[in-house]
């Protein structure tokens, strides 16, 4: 923990009056000043050493030794030629490689408008998928401009596994604190658990979650869609249900012909998916208000707590869920982000969007 510059004025007064003897030091500076906190004998020698260094008491430059304030137009040029080279080089390794300090570098960069900028991570698409995806938006605003309900009335699915580890972002996570805590998070468990859910969004209500089995195969699925799908939308009105669009991606369990049968009769060939009366654009989660909104959120607060049972896990999932569909609104803005994502989608003739939002 630092001290006051007040304080480490008093303890190189006393370390001189010590004639340079920490231990004597210490034992001085405790009897003049009972109410202080008692530092270290070595830090007297310390104190002594960063004076003589630096010509202060505060910390030694870690650029110490190399040319602190070297901004010739020849070196910003090789720091400009570093960047256009690499992009994503460290501001320290261009210090050291041209021998000048990290705040050279910097004010150099910034001088020419330059900022560092976090990479996105997004979902590989093929060559195909490119149209694939222009032409699911260009429907689904088309239908929008049809019938104004028309996102309120699909019924958004998707799947997602819940593990022990969870998610852990530890770039953003700190511990604020006088002194460093060494704060800890436990992972790779001996004892692991997961859990599969499913999950719904169809207008302002989140349908489920429910749990499905481990390895979830065509006819599993088919099972869930037969007797466990009608529970779960007995709370939604039957007029909403007779024009509900129903909405999965193409995981391979969505795509056995027994699945797309009963969707058929069941939707009367009103659904979206691989295979379906219209299709699904492979590889994109960026399109799918589960994938772009709920699922991140809901682990988000899941794993605010640490989980030890798949029992806790289940429950965390159910409470968390419930947390979400309350918030007031939420859903209305989870499809007016999804009409904002179809129409950056059809400008970016399919690519990715994500910087455009």
């Amino acid at each position: 923990m630092e001290y006051p510059v007040c304080e480490l004025a008093d303890m190189h007064f006393i370390y001189g009056r010590a004639n340079g003897n920490g231990l004597l030091a210490k034992r001085l500076y405790v009897q003049k000043y009972p109410n202080r906190r008692a530092p270290s004998h070595r830090i007297f020698a310390r104190i002594h050493q960063r004076l003589r260094d630096t010509g202060s008491f505060g910390h030694r430059n870690q650029d110490r030794g190399r040319n602190l304030m070297v901004r010739t137009p020849d070196v910003e040029e090789r720091i400009l030629a570093h960047v256009e080279e690499d992009p994503g080089i460290s501001v320290r390794r261009i210090a050291a490689r041209e021998n000048v300090s990290r705040h050279s570098v910097w004010m150099t960069l910034k001088t020419q408008l330059l900022h560092p900028y976090h990479i996105q991570r997004v979902q590989a698409l093929a060559p195909a998928d490119y149209p694939a995806r222009v032409i699911f938006c260009r429907w689904l605003l088309r239908k929008q401009v049809q019938e104004p309900l028309f996102l309120a009335n699909i019924l958004c699915t998707d799947e997602a596994g819940f593990t022990r580890n969870g998610i852990f972002n530890y770039h953003n996570t700190h511990h604020w604190s006088d002194e460093n805590p060494h704060a800890v998070v436990e992972s790779r468990h001996q004892i692991r658990f997961s859990v599969n859910v499913w999950a719904g969004i169809l207008g302002d209500r989140l349908i489920g979650p429910f749990f499905l089995p481990p390895r979830l195969n065509g006819q599993s699925y088919l099972n869930f869609l037969i007797h466990d799908l009608p529970a779960l939308l007995e709370e939604v009105p039957i007029a909403q249900r007779q024009i509900t669009y129903f909405m999965h991606d193409g995981a391979p369990a969505h795509f056995p012909l027994a699945v797309r049968n009963h969707l058929n009769q069941v939707f009367e060939r009103c659904w979206i998916g691989r295979g379906g009366p219209q299709a699904w654009p492979a590889r994109s989660p960026d399109l799918n208000p589960l994938d772009f909104y709920f699922w991140d959120h809901l682990k988000t607060l899941v794993y605010s707590v640490p989980i030890n049972t798949e029992e806790q896990l289940r429950q965390r999932i159910i409470d968390c869920s419930n947390q979400i569909r309350t918030i007031p609104g939420i859903f209305h803005r989870v499809r007016r982000s999804w009409r904002r994502r179809a129409d950056v989608c059809i400008e970016m003739n399919g690519g990715h969007f994500e910087h455009l939002l």
